[in-house]
């Protein structure tokens, strides 16, 4: 125990002034072992009280954690405003690095969604460990249950929901007006339903879309003379403006990590002027050019930001990657002013993609690279950039598998590839019941 104590205490020089630096704020912290890389990924309600509770009473830790901490050469970590931006936080960046130590020491049972079945006549909002492919909103993974669950007390008060199955009877919730109520005539299935929606959407992080939504629904049936319908949007929109910045799902306009290594090295890399804030990934998918379908992936700050996905059925059935993607490009740059302009393109291809978009990508005054991956599409595939240089020209550059910015754009392109894998499945699936 004492050889085990002194291994665990013996920390480095740098490691040890690094600690003294931790912030008393929220935040998610990066342990790295000393080749600099990211072996665990973890939030924190107090950084400096949590990471610094890794280097204390080793006796009482658990053979793992042990043996984490002695891997442990220097910590990084990212200030966030609340412990729900930090939730939000470590779930992305897991999903990014996939530390090793993660696996270890955690099971699936820690990983969290929240479902919500819209097609059912009346909908019910519970907690799953294992989504299905039952047609169900699935919000999430969240690594953490309690955070999740305080939340959604709150957001019950402004959207009252039901959390078992509808049975049509009065219920002590009823009496506390955290049911919508259908039970005693209070609204309808579809008044319901439409509360619902709002309560998705606040899950999915347009908290400030839907605020000015509220605004404007509530003046408009106050105008219409529809005073008890402007009542319970005035108890939603004020109850959505008091909450603040308590309980945020992946808001945007609260998460800033725009400290992101990787986009700082994405920026050296690439000589543009700022740091890529809002990045969008690109992919097409098809069976020999049948439901032929592209996706469009939206990070900002390096996070996945889901309420800025896209998804383009296209028009033309082919079997051209080339092709396809350059309608599919041409038809998002029609909308850079409502869906905003992004400050880097990456595509799911290499020279063809890219010479296909080029022009019009070039027009737009967009930056835009390739990932070449040969077809491979699993999370071990190489990283190999193509950097449009001059007007022709073409730059090769590869990655380490373990630096930042393969990290980022690895993510990125897994995640383009699997939204549009799962719309492609849709479209195959509802086109063979025609």
């Amino acid at each position: 125990m004492w050889l085990e104590y002194n291994i665990l205490m013996e920390l480095s020089p740098k490691l040890k002034a690094r600690l003294k630096e931790l912030p008393k704020e929220p935040g998610v912290y990066f342990h790295k072992n000393r080749d600099g890389e990211v072996i665990y990924v973890g939030k924190a309600a107090i950084l400096r009280n949590r990471v610094r509770q890794y280097f204390q009473s080793p006796e009482r830790k658990d053979p793992k954690t042990r043996a984490l901490v002695a891997e442990i050469d220097y910590t990084d970590w990212i200030v966030v405003d609340t412990e729900m931006d930090a939730l939000f936080l470590e779930s992305e960046m897991i999903k990014r690095y996939m530390p090793k130590w993660n696996i270890l020491l955690r099971d699936d049972k820690t990983v969290s969604y929240v479902r919500i079945d819209m097609k059912s006549e009346v909908p019910y909002v519970s907690m799953t460990r294992n989504p299905d492919d039952d047609g169900a909103t699935y919000l999430g993974p969240y690594y953490g249950k309690t955070p999740i669950l305080r939340s959604l007390r709150i957001l019950r008060k402004i959207f009252p929901y039901y959390d078992k199955p509808y049975t049509g009877k009065k219920t002590l919730n009823t009496d506390l007006g955290l049911t919508p109520g259908i039970e005693v005539g209070k609204c309808t299935p579809a008044d319901y339903k439409r509360n619902l929606r709002q309560l998705i959407s606040y899950l999915k992080g347009n908290r400030k879309a839907l605020i000015k939504d509220l605004e404007k629904k509530m003046y408009a049936a106050a105008d219409a003379g529809e005073y008890e319908k402007a009542a319970e949007y005035r108890n939603q929109y004020f109850g959505l403006k008091g909450i603040g910045t308590k309980i945020v799902f992946s808001d945007k306009e609260f998460l800033d990590i725009s400290n992101d290594r990787a986009l700082e090295d994405l920026q050296d890399l690439l000589e543009l002027k700022k740091p890529p804030v809002r990045i969008e990934g690109y992919d097409i998918s098809h069976q020999s050019g049948t439901n032929v379908v592209g996706s469009m992936v939206c990070f900002i700050n390096g996070t996945a930001d889901r309420t800025r996905y896209r998804r383009f059925k296209l028009r033309r059935q082919q079997n051209n990657d080339p092709a396809s993607m350059r309608e599919v490009i041409t038809r998002r740059l029609k909308h850079l002013n409502d869906w905003g302009k992004p400050d880097l393109i990456v595509l799911d291809g290499s020279v063809g993609q890219l010479d296909a978009v080029r022009d019009v990508i070039a027009e737009a005054g967009i930056p835009v690279i390739g990932r070449d991956k040969s077809g491979d599409h699993s999370r071990n595939a190489r990283v190999r950039l193509v950097i449009p240089e001059n007007t022709e020209d073409y730059r090769m550059v590869e990655l380490a598998s373990d630096s930042h910015i393969a990290k980022l754009i690895a993510r990125i392109d897994e995640e383009s590839h699997r939204f549009a894998i799962q719309y492609h499945v849709l479209l195959k699936r509802k086109n063979s019941l025609k």
